[in-house]
């Protein structure tokens, strides 16, 4: 029988210290976006469906698999986000952009897969992310990338892989998916299910499949770059071009694909072996997209990280966040007329910002039971206001590291701490 006080599988609760750990990477990703232009954008959760079906594509795993979709109560179908950049685009969209006209964004905030869940990835995951719309130049790919490499490097995830593709232009794709096609017929017997249905409805995505029998044989698959046309090759030299000059490390991958169809000329993808064998912690690249109601596609370039798997590679170096203790000045109020003068006492450290992380005691409990609740707090300092010190207006102030005291006049209090 389940148990109703725990969260839905596949979610989890958030609890100090693992929150200082999240706020940290929500502040770096704010400061090191902003420094290239990027605004954050809040999209809903959930969505009309065809938002996501009609740009991921009707035969990609998300869209088959996994998506969360529901009818609300006008009998309309509805979709709980499973990636931000759909949503995003149909944001851009609404907004209309001019000829010329750019819009940088990024956005963090829970995605909803029903996938297995597994390190790093949850049925309700979090991602981080950015989308540049409107600039459809091959630099902008480079500096998206590079931005991308400066955030993990604020993160302290130092050394990443990058590693690059490209699924070059709508018009090269008929030949492409031909010669992967004339390359993986005769294997098809020793392949997966999942790669025998890819076979016939996206064969693109046969190339990045995890089965090992699946993997070998596409090792020796024909590389994209190699069938793609002149235009194609030309924009991703630039990309590569580009990435030179910023000093970015990377790897042409010819098997990276990205799992979704709006993906047009660039794609990329960085791991990083603290995460250990599930080691990707970020992807993305330039997409296309059509929104419902329009039949102007929309150009842009981005990128979404998981914000779980972020910080557990951040654990994997070391770096996770540190426990605090719940309070840093405790204050015990010795009998029930004390227990104003603590609240009031404990409302002026808040707002002068002094004591760190202040407790007032209003229990009226005895001394003795607050003390322990003082020592369970891991205060440092504890404050006592009791008869004698309402009668002569002053506090004394116990150091809880070597069990010393001293008396404090009430007035000159805030100024010692």
């Amino acid at each position: 029988m389940s148990n109703a006080t725990e969260p839905l599988p596949g979610t989890s609760d958030l609890w100090e210290p693992e929150v200082f750990g999240w706020l940290e990477l929500e502040s770096i990703a704010r400061r090191i976006f902003g420094r290239y232009g990027y605004q954050e954008l809040r999209t809903p959760v959930f969505e009309r469906t065809e938002v996501f079906v009609r740009n991921l594509g009707n035969e990609t795993d998300v869209v088959q698999k996994e998506m969360y979709t529901f009818e609300d109560r006008g009998g309309r179908s509805r979709t709980l986000r499973p990636e931000g950049t759909a949503g995003v685009m149909r944001a851009v969209a609404n907004l209309g952009l001019g000829p010329g006209e750019e819009c940088r964004v990024f956005y963090m905030g829970p995605m909803f897969r029903g996938e297995r869940p597994s390190a790093g990835r949850r049925r309700q995951f979090h991602q981080v992310g950015v989308e540049a719309v409107g600039c459809n130049s091959p630099w902008m790919d480079a500096e998206v990338i590079a931005m991308l490499v400066h955030f993990l490097e604020a993160l302290g995830i130092t050394n990443p892989k990058v590693m690059i593709n490209s699924r070059g232009l709508p018009e090269d794709r008929p030949a492409v998916a031909q010669a992967l096609r004339d390359y993986f017929q005769p294997h098809l017997h020793e392949m997966c299910d999942d790669c025998k249905r890819r076979f016939e409805t996206n064969v693109w995505r046969m190339l990045d499949c995890k089965q090992e029998a699946c993997h070998k044989l596409a090792l020796e698959a024909p590389h994209i770059a190699d069938l793609l046309g002149e235009e194609s090759k030309t924009f991703f030299r630039h990309v590569c071009d580009g990435l030179d000059s910023l000093g970015i490390q990377y790897e042409v991958n010819p098997r990276l694909v990205r799992g979704l169809d709006y993906y047009v000329h660039t794609v990329f993808e960085i791991t990083h072996p603290a995460l250990g064998t599930e080691d990707a912690i970020a992807g993305g690249g330039r997409y296309r997209m059509t929104m419902p109601g329009t039949n102007t596609p929309i150009e842009g370039i981005g990128f979404a990280a998981g914000i779980e798997r972020l910080l557990l590679t951040r654990a994997g170096l070391g770096l996770a966040p540190q426990s605090r203790p719940a309070a840093d000045t405790y204050i015990v109020a010795a009998g029930a007329a004390a227990i104003p003068a603590a609240l009031k006492l404990a409302g002026e450290m808040r707002r002068q910002g002094k004591g760190g992380r202040v407790l007032a005691d209003v229990t009226g409990r005895s001394m003795k039971a607050q003390f322990r609740s003082a020592n369970k707090s891991g205060a440092s300092k504890v404050l006592i206001l009791g008869e004698s010190e309402l009668a002569e207006g002053t506090v004394t102030v116990k150091d809880m590291a070597n069990s010393t005291q001293n008396t404090v006049k009430r007035e000159e209090l805030l100024d010692t701490l």
